[in-house]
C-alpha cells in the first residue's frame, strides 16, 4: 500500500499519479488534499508519514508546489527518509543507497510525464543494503539527538 498526499500546489500532480497507480493496480490511500483550496503542507506530510511509520503503508508519495516544503516536513517525522526528486537518477539512487521511504515532487516544477517515471523507478527499486545499510543506520541515529 502506498500513501499519497499533497497540498494545493501539488494537487493536480497527485491526481495524475493516482490515475497511474490505479492503472498499474498498485493500491494506495489518498491522505488529501482533495481540492485546490489552500491547505498547509505539514499537515498532509504528517498524515502520510504516520501511515508509513505505523506500518499501514510501505512507501509514500508527497507533492507540493516545489516539493521542498513537504519534504522538509516529512523529514521531521521519526522513521521517515524523504527525498525530493526531479530526475531519474536521484529517484533510483535514493532507494538503492538511502532506502528512502517517501518521494517528494513539485507540482509546479516537473510535469506529469517525468513524475510518473520517477514514481515507477522509486517504487520498483530495492534497497541495495551492504555498506549503505550502515550509513542509513547512522542517518537514523541522528534522530535521537
Amino acid at each position: 500500500m502506498i500513501a499519497i498526499g499533497s497540498d494545493h500546489g501539488g494537487f493536480a500532480l497527485k491526481e495524475e499519479i493516482k490515475k497511474h497507480l490505479a492503472e498499474q493496480q498498485i493500491p494506495y490511500e489518498d491522505f488529501g488534499t482533495y481540492s485546490t483550496d489552500s491547505v498547509d503542507y505539514p499537515l498532509i506530510a504528517e498524515k502520510v508519514c504516520a501511515a508509513i511509520v505505523d506500518g499501514k503503508c510501505e512507501k509514500g508519495i508527497l507533492c507540493c508546489g516545489t516539493g521542498i516544503g513537504i519534504s522538509m516536513a516529512a523529514n521531521k517525522i521519526h522513521g521517515i527518509r524523504a527525498a525530493l526528486c526531479s530526475d531519474y537518477f536521484s529517484a533510483k539512487y535514493t532507494r538503492l543507497h538511502n532506502d528512502a521511504n517517501v518521494i517528494c515532487m513539485g507540482g509546479r516544477t516537473i510535469g506529469p510525464g517525468l513524475a510518473l517515471e520517477l514514481v515507477d523507478v522509486f517504487l520498483r527499486t530495492p534497497f541495495e543494503g551492504g555498506r549503505h545499510a550502515r550509513r542509513v543506520e547512522q542517518l537514523m541515529k541522528l534522530e535521537e539527538k
